[in-house]
């Protein structure tokens, strides 16, 4: 199955229905019980508790309590419905204070944001954006980032591939985070639990004369993270190595 991606839908009127354009909305026929926003809230929540898959038109119906058909009449399939629920919930993210003004604490503040989005809603870390979704709440946020790096003397490009650059590491962070808590449900067990069992395995295969560095590094990261991969470590470490990669060529004004 092809991933989901972001404005994969008819782009005009996925605009006028990201933009609200009254010719988007339906205006005969008799008082309906529901509209967009709840269309959309009901997409969202269905998709923070049990994945893109389950977000379908009758999946939403279901969840409005109405007849699939009703809810055609405000998105004409999920293409559109996608868009609709990335601009909602990144119309809805925190924007937080920095913890200085000084330029990387800004950039952190920006990545922390994403962090929450994704966290509080995994499937958006899934969704594929090389076609962003241009709603009002994605330029929101476009600008809410872009405003972290105020006073750079750097040109437009590179800020605008800066951002880029720290975002997708906030992604990649994110979907390495549900994957480990996906296999922690799927499995009952932990990390730590695992790697206690797959460690002892492995012991009887390795010769450690002839993998010497990876016997010897792979345990003490093993040992030091409790299991093969700590997300938290690698978003903490990764974060920083980011940072300190982009300040050169972020030079303040």
């Amino acid at each position: 199955m092809s991933p989901d991606r972001s404005s994969a839908g008819d782009p005009a009127r996925t605009l006028a229905l990201l933009w609200r354009d009254p010719s988007a909305t339906p205006r005969r026929g008799p008082r309906r019980a529901f509209d967009l926003e709840q269309v959309v809230v009901a997409a969202v929540a269905l998709a923070d508790e049990r994945g893109l898959e389950a977000v379908t038109i009758r999946g939403v119906a279901d969840r409005l309590g109405v007849a699939p058909m009703s809810v055609y009449t405000y998105v004409p399939g999920k293409a559109e419905l996608l868009d609709l629920m990335l601009d909602a919930v990144y119309a809805a993210m925190a924007r937080s204070e920095p913890a200085s003004p000084a330029l990387l604490d800004r950039l952190r503040a920006v990545a922390e944001d994403n962090r929450l989005l994704y966290a509080a809603h995994p499937w958006a870390a899934a969704v594929s954006t090389l076609r962003p979704s241009l709603g009002p709440g994605a330029l929101a946020k476009y600008e809410y980032e872009l405003a972290a790096f105020d006073g750079c003397a750097a040109p437009d490009v590179i800020v605008d591939a800066s951002l880029t650059h720290l975002l997708s590491f906030v992604r990649t962070c994110a979907r390495d985070a549900e994957d480990a808590a996906r296999a922690v449900a799927e499995s009952g067990h932990d990390d730590a639990a695992w790697w206690a069992e797959a460690g002892q395995e492995l012991a009887r295969y390795v010769d450690p004369a002839r993998y010497p560095r990876a016997t010897r590094i792979g345990t003490a990261a093993g040992e030091a993270q409790g299991s093969a991969h700590d997300p938290e470590h690698a978003y903490r470490f990764g974060l920083e190595r980011v940072l300190e990669g982009l300040a050169p060529v972020l030079v303040e004004g």
